[in-house]
């Protein structure tokens, strides 16, 4: 990321979409830098360190983009990193650095008919998917929160299914997104497919979809956001291995 990609933005709302989803609202005179259509984008939030120490990343998703500000969506977590931390914080007149934006991961069309699956991390792109596919779209979306208090009004098409799946305590041994995956009738025609959540359950959906599904590399976005008890950096070394291991094995 270079330098001059970075545009200083200032809080201007902070507000509760659900329980455990705190949304942030950004702009000042630097939003005119950021371009248009920019939801379900991803950037960079900078959190300074001590002198002499390399500044902390933390990625997000836009996920509302009007003319002059943005949202950003924090699922709200124990123990707090920087970034959950800095949004509960935050109050208007604040300011903060951000990157970007990066590339959006949208679903690919047309398809026979849609699969998406996410947790509370992926809900901000998984939303906009929704948003933007065609009226007559069909197919199911899976989401994990983490209490019914975090089920949101999401706009998506009338014949395209939302499923939600309460799981407050997350394990590696466990996805809760595949059991519900798993029990839905398969429909006639060939999907695509968008998936994004925890490293582990990212791991189990893929292995179901590669022997489920024969799906061509452009149907298919999965990828995971976090990590159980790792932090962003963390996560990254894992998930860059992991790619490089799939990669190994085609």
């Amino acid at each position: 990321m270079l330098k001059s990609d970075l545009k200083e933005l200032v809080v201007l709302a902070s507000t509760h979409v659900s329980d455990n989803m705190l949304r942030i609202t950004l702009g000042g005179d630097d939003i005119a830098r950021l371009p248009a259509d920019q939801e379900s984008a991803y950037i960079k939030l900078v959190f300074p360190q001590e002198k002499g120490e390399r500044p902390l990343l933390r990625t997000y998703t836009i996920r509302h983009q009007r003319e002059a500000e943005i949202d950003v969506d924090f699922a709200l977590h124990s123990p707090m990193g920087p970034a959950t931390r800095w949004a509960v914080n935050a109050r208007p007149g604040d300011r903060i650095l951000v990157g970007g934006p990066g590339d959006k991961k949208m679903i690919y069309q047309p398809a026979d008919w849609f699969l998406l699956a996410g947790d509370m991390a992926a809900l901000p792109a998984l939303s906009v998917n929704l948003a933007r596919l065609p009226e007559r779209a069909r197919g199911y979306a899976v989401i994990e929160v983490v209490s019914e208090a975090d089920i949101q009004d999401l706009s998506h098409p009338e014949h395209l299914r939302l499923h939600w799946v309460i799981n407050p305590h997350p394990t590696p041994e466990r996805s809760a997104l595949l059991d519900k995956i798993q029990s839905l009738p398969r429909l006639d025609g060939d999907p695509a497919v968008w998936a994004a959540c925890e490293f582990n359950a990212m791991r189990a959906l893929r292995r179901y979809l590669k022997q489920e599904y024969d799906l061509a590399k452009s149907h298919l976005y999965i990828s995971s956001y976090w990590k159980l008890d790792q932090s962003e950096d963390e996560h990254k070394v894992v998930k860059r291995q992991d790619s490089e291991q799939e990669a190994a094995a085609r």
